[in-house]
Order: structure tokens, then sequence, then C-alpha cells
């Protein structure tokens, strides 16, 4: 599905993080040199234009007498329509157990799963469009997950969400918890993930965002000090689609921690966790 508010996002929000990143990381040596690279190319590939090649609706026939199409997605919400035996229809997308359909008349309902499994493609093959992977990974809008892992080898516990924009562009907002022996750190990020190939079961996706550290010393024989600091991040990662909700999700990221006494650091982040979408 086209979503006309894709340039404006482009526009306002990746154009100027990605001016940041790149324009701080001049100054480093390979971490900076990673989150510039990184930082380019989804520049240059979110910015030429581009987008994946629409695939054509998949379309059913009826085989039962009758199809109710309800106006929203639940028993509670009335029908409208009846499509008659026969009648194709436009699959539109799924959000659990209902999907939207579209008629030869333009009609857009919702169809239970109950009655979807009696229709069958157009040339008469069983129709296997109930099955998630059509496109349940591709329509889902919200994601809410929690991981656990290392950062800068120091155990880390991670909660996020996020929001996708369209199948390929989402937002993310991520609070963690490092758990360090002489001290302890809130990580907060927000960033920008590119997954290119949405509907594949294992789909791999880039990021690019920016944060926030606060540091705390615990007491030693050294005076405590605390350190608040303003961070960049590039990364990686993958997620495994093991239902209509449940995902396993893997990745790396890469981060420049701006330091107020000019001394940056680089820290990496591997972690790991589950998380379902709706």
């Amino acid at each position: 599905m086209v979503h006309s508010e894709a340039p404006t996002i482009k526009k306002n929000i990746i154009l100027p993080l990605n001016a940041f990143v790149i324009a701080n990381c001049g100054k480093r040596n390979s971490a900076g040199n990673l989150l510039a690279a990184i930082g380019a190319c989804l520049l240059l590939w979110l910015c030429s234009g581009r987008a994946l090649a629409a695939d054509p609706l998949p379309q059913v026939k009826v085989t039962a007498p009758y199809i109710e199409l309800h106006t929203g997605p639940g028993v509670g919400y009335p029908v409208f329509h009846v499509a008659d035996r026969d009648a194709l229809l436009e699959v539109i997308k799924r959000k659990t157990d209902w999907f939207k359909v579209r008629t030869d008349k333009g009609l857009e309902g919702w169809v239970s799963r109950e009655q979807f499994e009696t229709t069958v493609l157009p040339s008469g093959a069983p129709s296997q469009l109930h099955e998630a992977a059509l496109g349940d990974f591709s329509s889902r809008r919200w994601e809410i997950g929690l991981t656990g892992g290392s950062f800068n080898s120091t155990p880390l516990l991670s909660l996020y969400g996020g929001y996708a924009f369209t199948a390929t562009l989402s937002a993310e907002l991520a609070a963690g918890q490092v758990l360090g022996d002489y001290f302890s750190s809130q990580l907060y990020n927000i960033k920008l993930l590119s997954q290119p190939f949405p509907r594949w079961r294992v789909s791999p996706f880039f990021a690019l965002g920016a944060g926030y550290l606060a540091s705390k010393t615990h007491a030693t024989l050294v005076a405590p000090k605390d350190t608040e600091d303003f961070t960049a991040q590039a990364g990686l990662g993958v997620r495994v689609y093991l239902s209509r909700r449940f995902i396993l999700r893997a990745e790396y990221n890469d981060y420049v921690v701006f330091s107020s006494d000019d001394n940056n650091e680089e820290f990496k982040e591997w972690k790991a966790g589950f998380a379902f979408f709706f």
C-alpha cells in the first residue's frame, strides 16, 4: 500500500538525523567511519526516490453461497454488504484473524478468517492466503519487545516500542539498563529502521539513531563520578517471524558517545529478544 506521507518523513526526519551523525563522526576513527558510511548509505537509499515495486493485490473467489463484509475487523462491527458465490475479492491486508477485502465494485470491508477459508484462488486452486507469510508481517504497525545482551561487555536489558510508517520504514523508542559491577547506566534511544524485505520470514534491517546515556559510578575508593552524554548509533539486525504476532529479533549496534570533555568513546552493543506486533 502506497503512503503519501513517506517523502515528508524522509525530508523532515531522516535528513537532519543523518546530517547530525555524519557531521559529528567526521572527528572519529573506526566507529565514526562506520556510522558515517551506514548513514550515507541509508540517506542515499531512502532519499533516492526508489520504492519497492508494488505487488498486485492477491485475489480470491467466493465458493460459499455468500461472504459477509463487516465495517471493521471484529464480530461487533455490523455487516454492510454480502459478496455472492463466484465474486472476486482483492485482499488488501490482514489484522489478526480478519482480512480487509475489496469487491469489484470498489466496496471495502472485513471478512473473518472462518469465512475467508471458504475461498479459492481465481484459478480454482485452494487458497493459501490465510497463512501468515502472505503479508501479516508487512502490514503490522505497532511493535513492542524486550531484549537482553551486552553493552561494551556489560549486561544490558532493554525495552522498546516501534511504529511502522510504511512496510519498509519504521521508528523506535528504546530504554535500556546497563548493569555493571562498579557503575550503572540508563540508555535512551530514538532511531529509524529500514527493512528492505518486509515480506521475508527472516528479514534483515538497518538502523540509524541518536540517544542519551546517563551513567552513575558506584561508591569505590575513588570519588564517584556521574556523567550524562549524547550518543549516535548505527546498526544492523534481523527479525525472524515465529508466528502471526511474535518475532525473534537480534541486532548489533555501534555507538559513539559524545563526552562533554571531548574525550569521545566508542561502544559496541549486541542484543536479542522477543517482540510482538499488531
